[in-house]
């Protein structure tokens, strides 16, 4: 199952079941997460709740879109009770890219960069039993809920940046019960989107590259993530021609962490078990345009394409202005 969540030609947000270009208006519900609060409170499966309450109205897809009046699939009224973080060196392949970003050349444990110390880390203990830890992955903060930008929206990065790069990537989209249990609403297709460059500087800046706006949806996969996904990555130039494109893989068979592994290591911290917080957690990628050079320049597009998902998520590069902070003493 599907669920996007719109605003609809009066104004006012709906949400609804996807189906090709149909989308099945959900009756009772104005927002995922209601809808999925509803479904904690009332002990049932968020797809089971939203197949009972689909009503006989419905709406095109592609309209909404053309209008920009796709949401994120998962979002909360106050974005500061919003989570967005994230993951890396969890796919298979993404030491190589990230291990040439860094200009580090593997060997032996002692001459290994830390990311390929990293990575070899995670396929030696990122899949335990089920019911066990396995090793912590790296992990990172990105900002609140209004980072997140809808397909349709621009990604916008700050002038200091040194670049604006995709992470095509999958997103486990969490809401926290009145109990402090986390509970997986389901998973989206996202662009983690970082400064790449910055980052190469000196590893110690991730964090200065992860703090950015995202891309995430348009739809919510309810149920299980596929143990095999596979998506295309793109980047179109002003006049709508793509001028980049690679495939990119997930899903468990192409991971060294398990996703169970992942959530362990997130949700062990008492700071993130907040009822009624909403958290989006990015499970990492393999696969970067930066690794090929390639420069994304403002008006650009950015498209993350896996048909598991739905339709593609789109969002052009923007810029904005930025003075020097300055600090008032009261």
């Amino acid at each position: 199952m599907l669920i996007i969540q719109f605003i609809n030609e009066q104004g006012a947000r709906q949400i609804g079941v996807l189906e090709q270009d149909t989308v099945r208006i959900i009756h009772g519900y104005t927002t995922t997460y209601a809808l999925a609060q509803d479904a904690i409170r009332k002990s049932v499966g968020l797809a089971a709740l939203a197949d009972k309450s689909i009503g006989t109205n419905t709406a095109s897809f592609k309209a909404i879109a053309a209008d920009g009046r796709l949401l994120a699939p998962l979002d909360h009224t106050d974005d500061a009770h919003t989570y967005v973080t994230g993951t890396g060196l969890t796919h298979l392949g993404s030491a190589d890219t990230r291990d040439a970003m860094h200009k580090k050349i593997g060997g032996d444990v002692e001459t290994l960069s830390d990311s390929m110390k990293m990575f070899r880390m995670g396929v030696e203990g990122g899949k335990p039993a089920a019911g066990e830890a396995g090793v912590q992955p790296e992990w990172f903060y990105k900002g609140d809920g209004s980072i997140v930008a809808a397909s349709g929206k621009d990604l916008a990065m700050p002038d200091f940046a040194l670049d604006g790069g995709e992470e095509p990537e999958v997103a486990g989209l969490y809401v926290i019960g009145d109990d402090g249990q986390p509970y997986r609403v389901g998973f989206a297709i996202g662009n983690e989107f970082s400064d790449h460059v910055t980052e190469r500087q000196n590893y110690l800046y991730l964090a200065h590259s992860k703090l950015r706006v995202c891309g995430l949806g348009p739809a919510l996969l309810v149920g299980a993530a596929p143990a095999h996904i596979e998506g295309t990555s793109r980047i179109y130039d002003v006049d709508g021609k793509v001028r980049w494109e690679k495939a990119f893989f997930s899903g468990e068979q192409n991971m060294s962490h398990t996703i169970a592994n992942l959530e362990h290591h997130h949700f062990k911290y008492p700071l993130f078990n907040r009822a009624g917080d909403v958290h989006i957690h990015f499970f990492g990628t393999a696969t970067l345009s930066v690794a090929d050079n390639i420069v994304v320049k403002e008006g650009e597009t950015f498209e993350i394409d896996a048909p598991q998902f739905g339709p593609a998520l789109r969002n052009k590069l923007a810029v904005y202005k930025t003075e020097v902070a300055k600090v008032k003493a009261l």
